[in-house]
């Protein structure tokens, strides 16, 4: 097991491909399996998850997975369930304090980030883990975020903007200036600032 967590950290530009394409392909079928509904699939996809990153990454199956922002390197995997950074223990050569046969998962981490595409994303930080989501699919609740998501984006795509009561259909402020004429500064409509006293504070 051990042997295959490294060298999914060695090949994490694969994975992060690999994950990429499973991600759109969910996308792409995500009606259907919003129509087959999330709960039916839940048991059987997160069976199948825990299979594949059982055996790729140790998968402890903590619900919010972070791969893709770790370098390929599950940070559960650290005996102290560290999931933002190494602990002040790595040892020089970067094995683990509590467990000295084994590499730190953060130094292991990082040599997966220098691979991928999306590296820059291991500078995120990942929240502490909500055990409520053990042992669920991360899979499925990733695709319901990213579908949501979608559908917002595309709902706030069709809004038509209102136009103000107080303006006519020109868009000009009736009995008023223009709206570019308001929008254009001028000293006259300037904002005026407070000076500011020796405590750096405006009067």
């Amino acid at each position: 097991m051990y042997t295959l967590r490294k060298w999914s950290v060695r090949h994490a530009r694969l994975l992060e491909s690999a994950y990429e394409r499973l991600e759109r392909t969910l996308l792409a079928i995500s009606p259907g399996l919003e129509r087959i509904g999330h709960a039916r699939l839940e048991k059987p996809v997160a069976a199948v998850e825990r299979v594949i990153k059982g055996a790729l990454f140790d998968c402890r199956m903590c619900g919010q997975c972070a791969l893709s922002s770790t370098g390929m390197s599950c940070p559960m995997n650290c005996p102290k369930s560290i999931r933002n950074g190494p602990c002040g223990g790595v040892r020089p050569d970067g094995y683990c304090e509590v467990k000295p046969e084994m590499r730190c998962v953060w130094v292991e981490g990082w040599a997966g980030a220098q691979r991928m595409r999306g590296g820059e994303a291991i500078h995120t930080v990942q929240f502490a883990v909500d055990h409520r989501l053990k042992g669920s699919s991360s899979w499925l609740r990733v695709l319901r975020e990213k579908r949501a998501a979608e559908l917002s984006e595309k709902a706030l795509g069709n809004v038509t903007p209102v136009r103000p009561l107080n303006t006519g259909p020109s868009g000009a402020t009736r009995g008023s200036e223009t709206r570019d004429e308001a929008r254009a500064p001028s000293a006259e409509n300037a904002p005026t600032l407070a000076p500011t006293g020796a405590d750096g504070r405006r009067s």
